[in-house]
């Protein structure tokens, strides 16, 4: 199993197309920061238990982790400080960043941090056949649906997806 370090977004684009329990048919182990859980998964009230109850773990900061973070809030201002967090765990831990936030993307980047967002988890569970097709096609239209409001992802990105499955016959 790997251990991916989580921020929230990812979670909250599952919860608003009803599917929190498709990250959880990869074989990861999905970390978050023990305060980030209890400060930041508040909506809906029950996200930080459901996780949690699906295999989130919670982590506490190792002291390389605790400074790099600070170090990470000063050098990028736009980050809030458990996007800051989440990245000091997946950099210091050499493991894969879960982001959708496009300053925390550009960010991990900088910091030669491998990321995967809402999409990416999508075609992993498609590729590896832990979704069928169809029910890919309906995580990605109501994507599109929510797109703009609860869910902020590169609609060309997931048009791409819905193309790919009519020219493949899906």
């Amino acid at each position: 199993m790997e251990y991916i370090s989580s921020d929230t977004n990812v979670w909250l684009d599952f919860v608003t197309i009803n599917r929190l329990e498709l990250p959880f048919k990869l074989p990861y182990i999905y970390l978050m920061n023990d305060e980030a859980v209890d400060d930041e998964l508040l909506n809906p009230p029950s996200l930080g238990e459901d996780l949690i109850d699906r295999g989130l773990r919670k982590t506490q900061l190792a002291y390389e982790e605790f400074i790099l973070a600070g170090q990470l809030t000063n050098k990028y201002i736009k980050l809030s400080l458990y996007d800051c967090v989440a990245l000091a765990i997946a950099k210091v831990r050499k493991i894969t960043l879960l982001t959708g936030d496009g300053a925390l993307r550009k960010a991990a980047k900088a910091e030669k941090v491998e990321v995967i967002g809402t999409i990416g988890i999508l075609d992993q569970l498609l590729e590896n056949q832990c979704i069928n097709a169809e029910e890919f096609s309906y995580c990605i239209h109501e994507l599109l649906k929510n797109n703009g409001g609860k869910v902020r992802l590169p609609a060309a990105e997931l048009k791409k997806r819905l193309n790919q499955l009519e020219v493949s016959g899906i």
